[in-house]
């Protein structure tokens, strides 16, 4: 038997205003705005909840919105949607690409705005099936780790009520149809490391007058490689990329510097620890080694937290997006290496729930090597933060129907 909350979800969102809502999310996509700047989305956002009956506040945090619908009593449900975009060049060649040169929403939150603004539409105006609070949420700034904190402390809970659970999803790579969920750990939590190698520069052509960074710095980096392969348990999942490398101004120069940025992904914090310490030590075993003058600075930046799903929470919105969409739709692919902020909203320790939505188009997938070998044929695929991310324009009603499932399995009694 269906479930009141399916039931209800499929009735609130039979007649969705598709064709705005891509509209909606085309222009969004146009116009991209980095972490802290999203002026425009966030004036778009809250201009529709102000249509829709929301008491609505701006500015929190930055640039945060934040909505509120109280209807009768019932527990405060909040849905969350990021805002920013990325410094990637577009590449789609899409009809409605990125108008900003070097910047693009190439992790799919134009299509998170475009689906909360659906579900905060379609669930005030079926306001008569449900009862409780909504809190709908477009969070600043994911991307630089600090929009949703920032919003917590500027004061979001003070302005909007505390939620008794938070809601939130993703968009992800995959066939078209799916709606991977974890009861637990689903996203991995990251930490940026900053390390600076302190050389003596000179001429170059005179290298034996130095201590030259830039080779010192080669070896950090090919020594990092064994960090994950040789103190990692094979048990253990971790990742560490070296993303940038800055040295020099000039071939005939030889620096008195040269900077490494490091990002590691871990799933424990014991992980985390012994990883940073192993960065430590082999960076200055390596500037010892090349008799560098000062030892080298190695500072931790910014961090995201592990997202974990409070485990009834997911099973709940999980079983009713089976009713919703069919027993198929729903996988649990284990925790992802990925990382976000939002469970920073949970300020108080509240159960949330995080899930995905696989958004890419049929064409692509079905172009896509690998034959029945999913994995393989997932990683053919243009990903998140690619400058060829593209989600399919289909998903548009589906995302607003896993929103409006997700928030009427606890709205609805």
């Amino acid at each position: 038997m269906t479930s009141t909350a399916a039931r209800t979800a499929l009735a609130l969102t039979a007649d969705l205003p598709v064709p705005d809502l891509e509209d909606l999310y085309r222009d969004l996509h146009r116009h991209p705005e980095l972490s802290g700047q999203e002026h425009r989305t966030a004036a778009r956002f809250a201009e529709r909840l102000r249509k829709a009956g929301y008491d609505t506040a701006e500015g929190i945090g930055g640039t945060g919105v934040a909505g509120v619908l109280r209807n009768g009593d019932g527990p405060v449900v909040l849905l969350r949607a990021d805002m920013d975009a990325l410094p990637v060049q577009e590449e789609t060649g899409l009809p409605y690409a990125s108008e900003t040169p070097g910047v693009m929403h190439a992790c799919g939150h134009d299509l998170h705005m475009t689906w909360l603004t659906g579900a905060a539409q379609a669930l005030a105006a079926g306001r008569d099936t449900w009862s409780g609070t909504l809190v709908v949420v477009g969070q600043p700034a994911e991307e630089s780790g600090g929009g949703a904190a920032a919003m917590v402390a500027d004061g979001l809970y003070a302005r909007v009520p505390r939620p008794d659970v938070l809601l939130g999803q993703h968009a992800v790579p995959g066939p078209v149809g799916l709606y991977p969920h974890v009861p637990g750990l689903i996203m991995s939590a990251t930490t940026d490391v900053e390390i600076v190698v302190h050389g003596r520069g000179g001429h170059g052509s005179r290298p034996e007058t130095t201590v030259d960074p830039v080779v010192t710095a080669a070896y950090i980096v090919t020594r990092l490689q064994t960090v994950v392969s040789r103190e990692v348990a094979p048990r253990e999942s971790a990742v560490l990329t070296v993303g940038r490398i800055e040295a020099g101004t000039a071939a005939n120069i030889i620096p008195s510097t040269a900077r490494i940025s490091l990002n590691l992904r871990t799933q424990s914090e014991a992980v985390r620890d012994r990883m940073i310490a192993a960065i430590r030590r082999i960076a200055e075993g390596e500037c010892l080694a090349a008799g560098c003058p000062r030892e080298p600075e190695v500072t931790l930046g910014g961090s995201y937290p592990l997202t974990v799903n409070d485990a009834d929470t997911d099973r709940r919105v999980a079983d009713v997006h089976r009713e919703v969409f069919g027993e198929g739709t729903v996988l649990d692919p284990g925790p992802a290496m990925g990382s976000e902020d939002f469970s920073r909203l949970a300020a108080d320790g509240q159960p949330y729930a995080y899930w995905f939505v696989t958004t890419t188009p049929a064409e692509i997938w079905d172009a896509a090597p690998g034959g029945a070998d999913l994995l393989a044929r997932l990683d053919a695929l243009p990903s998140n933060h690619s400058p060829h991310f593209a989600p399919d324009l289909s998903v548009v009603g589906p995302g607003v129907r896993t929103l409006v499932a997700g928030a009427l399995s606890h709205l609805v009694r």
